[in-house]
């Protein structure tokens, strides 16, 4: 191999190893899961199904995302999903909430996680209902 493309190997070498170091901190310091997708499908006019992917900065077994609401843009919780176990080797990784229901008038759920440390916070999704 020449020298030239030696020195661009290890250069792309170092910065895949930086950018991989990086990604562990930044998880490592992020306080809280992250919802970052949800499936909702309508079980009738007023129960819903939805689908959570969380991303949760699991570091202990006394620390991991357990739990998942929706609930109103106004903090109104319609429906909670509690887990009872880490998801360690399973990042992300989705659970489901069966028939949660939601009055009429409401067009569009918040989802959150919560950390079983730091409680709920994160990135949130908003979905708008099917059929509303």
């Amino acid at each position: 191999m020449n020298r030239a493309l030696g020195t661009f190997a290890v250069a792309v070498t170092v910065v895949g190893i930086n950018m991989a170091v990086a990604q562990s901190a930044g998880l490592m310091n992020q306080k809280f899961p992250d919802v970052i997708d949800v499936q909702v499908h309508a079980r009738s006019d007023k129960r819903f199904d939805f689908d959570a992917t969380i991303s949760s900065p699991y570091d202990t077994p006394q620390r991991y995302a357990d739990a998942f609401r929706v609930m109103s843009a106004e903090g109104v919780q319609f429906g909670e999903r509690t887990l009872f176990h880490d998801h360690a080797n399973q990042q992300p990784f989705t659970r489901d909430l069966y028939g949660v229901a939601i009055p009429a008038g409401i067009k569009t759920v918040v989802i959150q996680a919560r950390d079983k440390k730091h409680g709920y916070g994160g990135k949130t999704l908003h979905v708008t209902l099917p059929g509303r």
